[in-house]
């Protein structure tokens, strides 16, 4: 028996709306965001998101099941990536748009600098050399595994 339009676009929209389930975590979106730098294993992962690897393990199970990532196994280590680049403009994408459409999040973007005339830009020598001086302190955050290697 043949499905007619109405059918055809169920199934269609159903199907995208796999997408929309994986990524209607904050937490997934993060796991996104964190494998946009690269390959990780899961153990990272928990710890940069700031859950529990059991927690973790769930959410990246909905992202696998949409094939937004895969994971491959290295001796006891269970490494995780995103599966094709467009995953990353995906996200760059509905990032810009919360961005540009949501004004609670560009008021917290807003808050971020909030005293620009408190900002000084200089180049990696002049704050080298200051923080030599001990004139300023230089704050890394990014994750530990961004600047270990």
């Amino acid at each position: 028996m043949e499905k007619s339009g109405r059918q055809v676009k169920d199934v269609l929209y159903t199907q995208v709306a796999r997408i929309g389930k994986a990524v209607c975590s904050p937490k997934r979106l993060e796991l996104i965001d964190l494998l946009c730098q690269g390959e990780k294993p899961v153990e990272r992962l928990a710890s940069e998101a700031g859950i529990s690897l059991k927690l973790v393990s769930a959410h990246l199970k909905e992202l696998r099941l949409a094939h937004m990532v895969e994971a491959r196994k290295e001796g006891k280590n269970v490494y995780y990536r995103l599966t094709v680049e467009a995953v990353a403009d995906f996200w760059v994408a509905i990032r810009s748009l919360a961005e540009d459409r949501l004004l609670e999040l560009r008021a917290e973007l807003d808050k971020l600098t909030e005293h620009p005339h408190e900002l000084t830009p200089m180049g990696r020598k002049e704050l080298l050399a200051r923080a030599r001086n001990g004139e300023v302190t230089v704050l890394d955050v990014r994750p530990p595994s961004e600047y270990a290697t």
